[in-house]
């Protein structure tokens, strides 16, 4: 429990600097957007980042950007580039197999940091990046993680999730119903994306299936494949993808089983 109350203008930068980051082009319109900051705040918080090196504008443009600097917050993080380099042969050959991207992704409490992506090795219309944090109780990753994982961390994740208004945290501020949507997932043995997430970030037009990756009985990560809902039902993402899925769900387990048990994250004692 923290000591004092946390610092509201720094919530609020950092929130602003995780939007920029998040946003291939962030106007400060797109940055209200993401954060729900009034404008006149994100223009101040903007201006102090810029101040400190953190982020750069485009004059001609209006656009900001991350600097270089943004590299040095993330320097003593080591999980993500660790599985992301362990899973990278396994998720090319998964790409190669299917013909439809996929992300592996880790736990960070209220968010599954993507440490590797195939997005880029081929012609999707949706980007990803290593880093990206996919909010847990939207994504197939944070879905199908959580229903499997320790109950420290659901009930770590479930406790952050609730602060959040997002409609798909709805089930954070209900345990019961919190509960039941783990059973299901554990029963079907996969997630499936939030339909608000999608028709928010994909405008409806994606999807994603998405299983935990299970090492000694215990969930350290998580992967999905995306399609493109035109193409492929739920069902048949079921059908056609979940068991090659669930395969390279496998081999990922193989290799992280060899990766340093110190680098995963410890759940916190349920309450």
């Amino acid at each position: 429990m923290a000591s004092y109350e946390p610092v509201t203008a720094l919530l609020r930068g950092l929130e602003v600097l995780r939007a920029v980051n998040r946003l291939p082009v962030a106007t400060v319109k797109d940055i209200h957007r993401q954060t729900g900051l009034n404008q006149p705040s994100v223009v101040r918080m903007l201006e102090t980042l810029m101040h400190a090196g953190f982020v750069t504008r485009d004059g001609q443009q209006a656009v900001y950007r991350p600097t270089g600097r943004t590299l040095e917050l993330g320097a003593g993080y080591v999980l993500h580039r660790e599985v992301g380099e362990a899973a990278s042969p396994i998720m090319s050959a998964l790409r190669r197999q299917v013909g439809w991207p996929s992300d592996v992704a880790v736990f960070d409490g209220d968010a599954m940091v993507v440490a590797h992506t195939s997005r880029g090795e081929g012609r999707f219309l949706f980007e990803r990046r290593q880093g990206y944090r996919a909010p847990i109780l939207a994504t197939s990753l944070g879905l199908s993680f959580l229903a499997f994982s320790e109950p420290g961390h659901r009930a770590q994740a479930l406790a952050l999730a609730a602060r959040s208004p997002e409609p798909w945290n709805d089930a954070a501020r209900h345990p019961e119903r919190a509960e039941a949507l783990f059973a299901k997932i554990r029963e079907d043995g996969f997630a499936v994306m939030d339909e608000a997430y999608a028709l928010r970030e994909y405008n409806g037009l994606a999807s994603s299936i998405g299983v935990p990756v299970m090492v000694g009985g215990q969930a350290r990560a998580a992967v999905n494949l995306m399609y493109l809902r035109e193409a492929i039902d739920r069902d048949g993402a079921a059908t056609r993808l979940l068991p090659v899925l669930q395969e390279a769900a496998a081999e990922l387990a193989k290799v992280f089983a060899g990766l340093n048990a110190g680098i995963w994250p410890r759940p916190a004692p349920p309450s």
